[in-house]
Formats: C-alpha cells, sequence, structure tokens
C-alpha cells in the first residue's frame, strides 16, 4: 500500500469520515421522524451547493472565514490553551478593518488594503494576548477570560460603530473606501456576481503558515512544548508566560483576519450587531473535526461551510426547516468527539483488515 492510501486508510482520516457519515445518517433520521425525505432535502442541499457558479462561489465565500477561526482555536489548543475567544476576536478584526477602511482616505489600492488587513489581524491577535497576558501573569483560566471578551468585544465594537463610523439614519457603518476593498471583482463577474474576495487566498496561505510556525520553526517547537508539560519547559529554559501570551496573539491574529475579510471582502461595512456572527464559535467545531490539523481544518471548513450554505436549499427545495442542517452538524460534532461510538462501528472494519495482514 502506497504512503497516499495508508494516509487515508488511517484510523485518525477514518474516524472523522465515519463521524461526518453517521451524523448524517442521524440527520436523516430526524428528518424521517418529522416527515420529511431525507433523500429529497440532501439533494437539495447539494444542488444548492454546487448548482451553479453564483453558489459555488457563494459556498466558497462561507467557508473562508471558518478556516480562519478554526485554525485560530486549533493554534491555541496545539499550545495548550483553550480559545473560546476567537468570536470576540474576529469581532475585533471586523472593527479594526471597517475604521481603517472608513477614517483613511486618499491612498492608493495597493497600500490601503493591506494597511486594512494589518490593523484588523493586529487588532485581534491583542485582543487574544490580552487572555494569554491573564493567564501568565495572573494564572486566570482562558476558557473564563475568552468568554467574557466576546461580549466585550461586541459591546466595544458597537460603541466603536455608533460613536466614530456610523451612518446617519442607519445601523452600519459607512462604506469602507473603495481602495481598501479587497473583492475579486473580475471573478465575481464571471460567478454571477457571487461575493469572491482575496480573503479565501489568505485563508490557504494561513493554514501553510500555520504549519510552518508549528512544525518548521524554533519557536512553534517552544509553543508546542510549553502546551504539552510547562514544567519541563520551564526546566529547558523557556519563557513559558512569554509563550502563552505569544500563542494567544497568533491565534487571535488568525481570527481577527476572518473578521477582516467579512468586512474588506464581502459586506465592506460594518452593521451594528445584536448579536455576534457566529464564525467564532463554530471555528471550535471545525478544529474538532480537524484534529487541530491545517490541512483537516481546510476540510472541515469545507464541510460546514457547505452544510451552512446549502441548509437554504433545503428550506425551499424540499420544505425542510434549516434547523435541521444546525442538528446534522452537531450530531457530526458528537461522533466526533465520541471516538469509542465511531471505533465501535468501525471494529469489523478494522479485524479485517488485520486477518488480511496475518494471513
Amino acid at each position: 500500500m502506497n504512503k497516499v492510501a495508508r494516509i487515508f486508510t488511517s484510523e485518525s482520516a477514518v474516524n472523522p469520515i465515519v463521524a461526518i457519515v453517521l451524523g448524517l445518517l442521524f440527520g436523516a433520521l430526524v428528518m424521517l421522524a418529522g416527515g420529511y425525505n431525507p433523500i429529497a432535502a440532501y439533494g437539495a442541499l447539494f444542488a444548492r451547493v454546487f448548482g451553479n457558479s453564483y453558489d459555488i462561489g457563494e459556498s466558497i465565500r462561507a467557508i473562508t472565514p471558518l478556516i480562519l477561526t478554526g485554525l485560530s482555536v486549533a493554534f491555541a489548543f496545539r499550545t495548550g490553551l483553550f480559545n473560546i475567544g476567537a468570536e470576540g476576536q474576529f469581532v475585533m478584526g471586523m472593527t479594526g478593518a471597517t475604521f481603517i477602511g472608513v477614517k483613511v482616505t486618499g491612498l492608493p489600492w495597493i497600500i490601503h488594503a493591506p494597511l486594512a488587513v494589518i490593523v484588523g489581524a493586529l487588532v485581534g491577535g491583542l485582543w487574544g494576548a490580552i487572555a494569554g497576558y491573564l493567564k501568565a501573569k495572573r494564572g486566570v483560566n482562558e476558557v473564563i477570560t475568552t468568554i467574557m471578551l466576546n461580549w466585550i468585544a461586541l459591546f466595544l465594537s458597537n460603541y466603536i460603530v455608533n460613536t466614530f463610523l456610523l451612518e446617519p439614519k442607519q445601523q452600519r457603518s459607512y462604506m469602507i473606501q473603495d481602495s481598501a476593498s479587497l473583492s475579486i471583482t473580475w471573478l465575481s463577474d464571471l460567478m454571477n456576481h457571487a461575493r469572491i474576495h482575496w480573503g479565501t487566498v489568505v485563508a490557504i496561505l494561513a493554514a501553510i503558515v500555520f504549519y510552518i510556525i508549528l512544525w518548521k520553526t524554533r519557536q512553534g517547537y517552544e509553543l508546542r512544548a510549553v502546551g504539552h508539560n510547562i514544567d519541563a519547559a520551564k526546566y529547558a529554559g523557556m519563557n513559558v508566560n512569554r509563550n502563552i501570551v505569544k500563542a494567544m496573539f497568533i491565534s487571535g491574529v488568525f481570527a481577527g483576519l476572518g473578521g477582516v475579510f467579512e468586512i474588506l471582502g464581502v459586506f465592506h461595512y460594518q452593521v451594528v450587531a445584536a448579536a455576534s456572527p457566529g464564525y467564532g464559535f463554530d471555528g471550535i467545531a471545525v478544529s474538532l473535526l480537524g484534529a487541530n490539523n491545517p490541512l483537516g481544518i481546510v476540510l472541515g471548513a469545507a464541510l460546514f461551510g457547505g452544510l451552512s450554505y446549502g441548509s437554504a436549499g433545503m428550506s425551499f427545495g424540499a420544505d425542510v426547516p434549516p434547523e435541521i442542517i444546525r442538528i446534522v452538524i452537531g450530531s457530526v460534532i458528537f461522533f466526533v468527539a465520541t471516538q469509542g461510538i465511531v471505533k465501535w462501528v468501525l471494529i469489523p472494519f478494522y479485524s479485517k483488515r488485520k486477518k488480511e495482514r496475518a494471513s
């Protein structure tokens, strides 16, 4: 068996695939119990995602922020931290990018757009670093601080938009300057005006950077060492507190970038929101499904983004409530988390493979 075949038949690869199948089957059972046709529902979902160039483009648009928030959660987890605050970091990234996009004028695109990206990413990173600092210096659990910072981010963001950026008689900011836009207009026109933007390219590059930082640099080795065993890292002479803050900062940068491209590439304005957009919380599920691996996260984001966007097709095409798709997603997460059930389903498969090897 060649290397590629071993990768796709390994337990780490097979288990998530089986979890996805079990989640889809459980969703089908729920539909049957509710009197809906699961075949028609999944067919409508598939048609919604791949039906035409516009739907394909919008599916890619829905996947992009999930890649970045998934990377955010996974990076923290790889360094021994549990970042529940990707949602707040995402929102702060939006706000930083909106502020630069609206307030800064007279710059060419080659300067203005990158500046907005950098500022938004740094704001998201600094928001994550707050939780890292509180853990490193005060021993405050990052789960608590990141949850609270999510709410602070939402209301602080609303305050900034209301005070400095609000368009009169609107519940949103002014439109960003054209020089800050990261929409790919020519590709959007080809795909029937789907909201395609450069953030998708950056998200893929971010997954590569994720891998390089953690597994190809000395800094990444230190971050992982601190996550595995703080006492051993201290004994080896590593600055544990600095690495904790740094890990949360980098994690926040990934989430902040997700918010940046929602503004600069998709909407071009920021609303006064009653609730957070939810991408940060979905990023936790994406990270879990992708086993905190950058390639797995890209694939997990593709699944979750496709299901979320396609749920509208289930509603219109098969008269199935879109909430059903949240049951499917929740079921997938459940089966990923409960590896014992998945392994029990796979017992016949592994038993057969052991017999083949023995013979």
